[in-house]
């Protein structure tokens, strides 16, 4: 084997051992111990039928795509401006725009979902604004629904959706858009013609990494969202939990793997082709 494979894969051995140790051994003891309480493999096979034929589960698998395509689509429309002007930005704008974006993202997931309940809630700031003007006559119903979670759910994943559109953004030669603007074109059509697909490949980036990190996510949803908006990871929860039935907990948790690393891979297949376009 060459040297330099060698040296690759010394780089690489600790973080690969991490996710062994960390990730994939955890997940195969309990998917397998699970599993083996069923006994026979007519029996898991009985139960994963059942278990993908459940309504609950079914709709909980509906109502999780849903929401994390509603915040893909929410993080992009505002991210995309967003990673714009931190592309064009320089000295202390560059600077600003940078701390707005990257400090709540060191922040924890738990603060961030609480700070929300605190400005969405039926005594939060959002309610006490619009009532102390006159434009509701009541607290109007921000939090415990698709809502709530929805607007959580895209200010936690913003930054994930900024950094990946600013990088992009960066990748794009300035001279090109010079050049579409000496030939006379406008600035709607530099954008659309030239910047736009320029950095599509940041937007499908960007927003397969949203939708696959919302599909998993568990804490804004369980914190903010309602009855009607059980998503797979809160389900799983509960099915250990509480039902405490670990063979259809493990079946739901290998459906969603499976799904993460359908998109994961497909990520990957993109940025590859993405790469190579580029280089």
């Amino acid at each position: 084997m060459p040297l330099y494979r060698i040296s690759q894969w010394a780089l690489i051995a600790p973080a690969l051992v991490l996710v062994i140790a960390l990730f994939m051994m955890p997940i195969a003891w309990f998917v397998g111990a699970s599993l083996a309480e069923l006994g026979s493999i007519d029996a898991i096979w009985s139960e994963a039928k059942s278990v993908l034929g459940s309504r609950a589960i079914l709709g909980a698998i509906w109502t999780t795509n849903v929401i994390a395509l509603v915040v893909t689509i929410s993080a992009l429309i505002i991210g995309y401006p967003l990673s714009y002007a931190l592309s064009r930005a320089k000295g202390l704008a560059f600077s600003l725009i940078l701390i707005c974006i990257v400090v709540p993202y060191f922040t924890s997931v738990v603060v961030r979902t609480y700070a929300w309940m605190v400005i969405l809630g039926r005594n939060g700031i959002v309610n006490q604004v619009l009532l102390s003007t006159g434009l509701i006559n009541e607290p109007l119903n921000l939090m415990y629904n698709r809502l709530g979670v929805v607007i959580g759910m895209t200010y936690v994943l913003l930054p994930y959706m900024v950094l990946t559109l600013f990088g992009a953004m960066k990748a794009v030669d300035s001279r090109l858009l010079q050049a579409a603007e000496g030939m006379g074109a406008r600035p709607l059509t530099i954008f659309a013609k030239v910047f736009l697909p320029l950095t599509l490949h940041g937007v499908m980036a960007g927003s397969l990494i949203v939708f696959i990190l919302a599909i998993g996510f568990f804490i804004t949803p369980a914190l903010m969202g309602g009855t009607g908006d059980i998503m797979m990871a809160t389900l799983i929860e509960r099915e250990i939990e509480v039902s405490q039935n670990w063979p259809v907990a493990a079946l739901m948790t290998i459906a969603l793997l499976a799904i993460t690393l359908t998109l994961y891979a497909l990520y990957g297949r993109f940025a590859d082709r993405s790469g190579e376009r580029f280089v």
